[in-house]
């Protein structure tokens, strides 16, 4: 049978407000199907009225009264359903309602508990000293310190961050003991500390030295513009010490090199050597640029004249390792080409520079 008949029977009957009344094969939308047809119930369907409080419906099923009586107590009964229904739903309203005003309180309390409990931990001096302790450690790259070298360590981080200088056995132990621990980010601090310190001696005292190291830790924490602007604050034609005007030329050739002004580093370095002509540093120097440009055999000659002179074999793997590594791809495969044939045994690990 249709909905829209089972509707209009449920309408009949006067219980189309009982959902199971209007869908399909539910045992009250087969009874009321069976009644309204004329058709005797069972003993089933009968007790099924009488369980969900149908009585009128079963005294017109059996017969016990007109369908007009009926129609006039069923409407009565409806209107009380509809009512009691209508109770229901308002009051699981109301139920819902205040379980959401109690949650809502309940957050509220948590919130203000957790509140007061974050304010109590903010204010105490430990949790501000820890929180303190640990931006320090990330702003140097530091998320673990081992336990033995904390203290020593953690005093050294803030007092570098403070921008004060390390003493001797601070800078030892740092490149020994904690060598670990020294990060670049520490290791770009120290060196700034380093070069102001040193460039402020150089305005005070006038000592060219002090403003060559200064510039020396300028460049190492990749200040190379302090560097090179530092040393043009020199009289250049007060200096009379080839050492020292050596020394100016080759590291202001340094911060040439650093900011990719390979031709004036060439100037630099050849001047530097011309002052120093038994000085490694100058030779150590040109021997880089050339091979940053591509000039391998000047490059080789000149970290051969470095070698003769005292630079360590070490020294210069190292620097050139590092310009491999900066180089980009086309250039990097033809140093490494060029390393390789010269000494395949010194320069092995030039195939494994990435």
């Amino acid at each position: 049978m249709s909905s829209s008949t089972l509707r209009d029977i449920a309408v009949h009957f006067r219980v189309n407000d009982i959902p199971g009344a209007m869908i399909p094969s539910t045992r009250l939308s087969n009874i009321l199907e069976r009644m309204h047809l004329g058709l005797p119930l069972s003993t089933l369907s009968l007790r099924y009225l009488l369980d969900h409080d149908l009585i009128d419906l079963h005294r017109l099923a059996i017969g016990e009264v007109p369908f007009e009586e009926y129609a006039a107590t069923a409407i009565r009964a409806k209107q009380s359903r509809q009512h009691a229904a209508e109770l229901e739903r308002e009051a699981k309203e109301a139920e819902s309602l205040a379980r959401e005003a109690a949650w809502r309180d309940q957050y509220a309390t948590q919130l203000k508990s957790e509140e007061a409990a974050r304010k109590a931990l903010e204010s105490d001096p430990k949790h501000i000293a820890k929180m303190k302790s640990q931006a320090l450690r990330r702003k140097y790259g530091m998320d673990y310190i081992d336990e033995p070298l904390y203290p020593r360590m953690m005093a050294i981080i803030k007092r570098l961050d403070a921008g004060g200088r390390l003493t001797e056995d601070d800078a030892v132990w740092l490149n020994t003991r904690a060598n670990e621990h020294f990060t670049d980010a520490l290791r770009d601090a120290y060196h700034l500390v380093e070069a102001k310190f040193l460039a402020s001696e150089y305005r005070r005292t006038k000592d060219p030295w002090h403003a060559i190291n200064a510039s020396g830790h300028y460049r190492k924490c990749r200040e190379a513009a302090a560097a090179v602007e530092l040393l043009d604050t020199l009289p250049g034609h007060q200096i009379r010490d080839p050492k020292i005007r050596s020394a100016v030329c080759t590291t202001r050739g340094g911060g040439m090199r650093d900011l990719g002004r390979l031709d004036e580093a060439l100037v630099m370095g050849e001047q530097g050597h011309q002052q120093q002509p038994r000085d490694f540093r100058p030779c150590t120097l040109l021997g880089a640029v050339h091979m940053e440009l591509g000039n391998f055999g000047d490059a080789r000659d000149w970290y051969a004249k470095a070698e003769d002179r005292g630079a360590s074999e070490r020294s210069i793997d190292s620097d050139l390792r590092g310009i491999l590594r900066r180089l980009d791809k086309t250039r990097r495969e033809a140093m490494r080409a060029f390393l390789v044939a010269e000494n395949p045994a010194r320069y092995g690990w030039a195939n494994n520079v990435k």
